[in-house]
């Protein structure tokens, strides 16, 4: 009789438990990866090329915010300073959140560019300037894939050091998937043909 109680008290907190740990984790699915304002600047950067370059600079809010390129190391940071109403206050949480948040950030960028490569008619371009020429997929999306492998390079070592460095296996395994995007986004950079093949049209 008492065995069964005991198994029955058992049984109750566990659920419990596994309730805490359920409306934890969807707290955790909820939380967005980019800030309210960030959001509004990803929703106006409708040209590709222009939207990988902002979220490249919403990775690098983050790689500061967690210390790891100082005030003066980027261009992005310097004008971070300049931009501070419009880009809103730095992002905020916990350092595991903070990569998670570029994890997100980066396959974000990756997915963009996915998506517009399927659906090339789908491009949105900005209006030319007097005297320009309007702009095409074969002109935008090859520029798009090229920031966003550019910046991929930035962020490698960064995260490569993180690895070595921290002793947290959640942040390690998010890192970890950064890191394999970045190989992804560099690999497909490589094959695209050079801009002198281009102008020779080969």
């Amino acid at each position: 009789m008492r065995t069964s109680l005991s198994i029955s008290k058992y049984l109750v907190v566990l659920t419990a438990l596994l309730l805490v740990g359920a409306c934890v984790n969807a707290e955790a699915q909820r939380r967005d990866y980019l800030t309210d304002d960030e959001v509004e600047i990803v929703r106006d950067a409708q040209q590709i090329d222009l939207r990988i370059g902002v979220l490249a600079r919403a990775v690098d809010r983050r790689l500061a915010a967690l210390g790891l390129i100082g005030g003066e190391a980027t261009d992005a940071s310097k004008k971070e300073k300049k931009e501070s109403d419009k880009w809103g206050a730095a992002p905020t949480g916990t350092r595991l959140q903070l990569f998670d948040d570029i994890r997100r950030i980066i396959q974000k960028a990756v997915d963009d560019i996915d998506n517009l490569s399927e659906r090339p008619n789908s491009i949105v371009v900005e209006e030319p300037g007097k005297g320009e020429k309007p702009k095409k997929y074969e002109d935008v999306f090859p520029k798009a894939v090229r920031v966003l492998a550019s910046a991929a390079k930035r962020y490698e070592p960064l995260l490569k050091k993180e690895i070595d460095t921290s002793k947290d296996d959640q942040v390690k395994g998010v890192v970890m998937q950064s890191i394999d995007l970045c190989d992804q986004i560099i690999d497909a950079a490589s094959r695209l043909p050079s801009a002198e093949a281009k102008k020779s049209g080969n």
